[in-house]
């Protein structure tokens, strides 16, 4: 059934996000954002305190410095720790005892992109209603509520950032467990993990093959990490390694390859995380969290097990939310973000690879044989472009091009539609066993939408059937 949900003016589906230099992207309103966030969690007489960090984008220089003055003018004190994966700066906020952490990444978009993801003093994403009340204190007359200049803030870079991470990150894999013998290649997408990444695979005794670690400002994401897979699963083979890596531009989501180069999706890895700690007796909640875009694959797969596939919104935050409700330990979307609740209060690419790495160092079987646990149905996603303003949802030959299309699919497949939270663009996805059904279902409601809204033809997702 198509989502309707309405899109917030600044906060988008993860934090603020859009071109660097233009609205909200830019000094001024990183200015604003700083003092809000620091107003907002202002409570109590003692000293506050703020953890920022960033990935490797040329614009996190200008936004890094004007939060920091955002947040000092409200009196918070602040501790940058540079180029670091989200996860980190998440973790580092409730090890520092912080109230507020600061991540500027736009992810897995390109380098013209930037945005600003907060987490609250313990270390998860901020809920939609305390995100309202920011922005609504960012349109409101700050300069009225400045603190006396003896109150301000100071600055200090957090210097042993990078190993506090690292050392969290190893204590996640087993105890007497190492990677001795294993080849590993990971992409680190010229991103934030450039360093940690690396360095905590070879203290664990991997030999590794790096790629995407030399970060200029504008090859973020460009050509490799894990939106272009295909990267990494090319060097597995040519470096005859056991397992390939692929991290995102802020290192919250991960993708692998076997040792044949063969992708393995964030679909996979939450079966096969579920199916391991299910048996280990460590899995909590009945089964896993994902979203609506997870293939039906997995649903039959785990119920095949006896577990159960929650489903939400798209947004790792709403994964995590829906984990922390229900009691569940394992959560994860498709395009590799995995949130492994016993070790992290958000998406950590590096830490899902290393629960991987342990089932394959414990059953010692290759990743061809362990990581493909079920055969996804195709699927095909594709967007629909339209006027800002229009409501092609709500036309009528569009609803009843669903209603036929749900009938068609009725026992055996998915339809979802839903419009972008952060661009007017309305996405469209089905999946069933039958391809040829999918591509003419998908197709002729795009048609229908791009009709409804005067638009025009509709653009394919990279990320098409499977």
């Amino acid at each position: 059934m198509p989502d309707r949900g309405q899109p917030r003016k600044l906060f988008g589906t993860d934090g603020v996000r859009g071109k660097a230099n233009s609205e909200p992207m830019t000094a001024e309103t990183a200015l604003r954002l700083g003092m809000a966030a620091g107003l907002h969690f202002t409570r109590g007489s003692h000293r506050h305190r703020v953890v920022i960090g960033k990935d490797t984008r040329l614009s996190g220089y200008m936004l890094e410095p004007a939060l920091t003055a955002g947040f000092i003018a409200m009196g918070m004190d602040v501790r940058i720790v540079g180029p670091m994966p989200t996860p980190a700066v998440a973790m580092l906020t409730r090890s520092l005892r912080a109230d507020l952490g600061v991540m500027i990444s736009a992810s897995h978009n390109p380098y013209e992109d930037n945005g600003i993801k907060l987490f609250g003093p313990d270390g998860y994403k901020l809920s939609d209603a305390e995100e309202a009340e920011i922005e609504a204190l960012v349109a409101s007359n700050l300069t009225q509520r400045l603190p006396r200049p003896s109150k301000l803030g100071r600055a200090a870079r957090l210097e042993d950032a990078a190993g506090r991470y690292i050392e969290y990150a190893k204590n996640s894999f087993p105890r007497g467990m190492t990677l001795d013998g294993l080849k590993i290649v990971v992409d680190c997408a010229n991103g934030a993990a450039y360093r940690v990444g690396p360095t905590t695979l070879e203290e664990l005794g991997a030999t590794v093959i790096k790629a995407g670690v030399e970060p200029n400002g504008f090859n973020i994401n460009s050509g490799c990490g894990s939106t272009v897979p295909e990267n990494m699963c090319a060097l597995v083979q040519k470096h005859g390694a056991d397992l390939g890596i692929a991290l995102d531009g802020d290192a919250d989501r991960c993708l692998i390859a076997d040792e044949g180069g063969q992708l393995i999706d964030g679909d996979q890895i939450l079966a096969l995380l579920g199916q391991s700690w299910h048996r280990a007796g460590r899995l909590r909640g009945g089964g896993v969290v994902a979203t609506v875009m997870s293939n039906l694959g997995l649903e039959r797969f785990l119920a095949a097990q006896g577990l159960a596939l929650a489903r939400t919104k798209v947004g790792d935050r709403y994964v995590m939310e829906h984990m922390r409700a229900r009691g569940f330990n394992i959560g994860g979307e498709q395009s590799g973000h995995m949130i492994l609740a016993d070790h992290a209060t958000t998406g950590d690419g590096l830490l899902a690879a290393l629960q991987v790495l342990a089932v394959l160092a414990e059953r010692e079987r290759p990743a061809s044989e362990v990581c493909h646990l079920f055969e996804p149905l195709p699927q095909l996603l594709q967007n629909v472009r339209y006027t800002a303003g229009a409501r092609p949802l709500d036309a009528a030959s569009v609803r009843q091009a669903v209603a036929a299309a749900e009938a068609r699919l009725a026992g055996t497949g998915r339809l979802l539609i839903r419009p972008s939270g952060t661009e007017p663009v309305i996405r469209v996805m089905a999946e069933a066993e039958d391809r040829e059904l999918v591509e003419e279902i998908v197709e002729g409601l795009c048609a229908e939408i791009a009709r409804a809204a005067g638009g025009s033809v509709p653009e394919a997702e990279a990320d098409a059937a499977q």
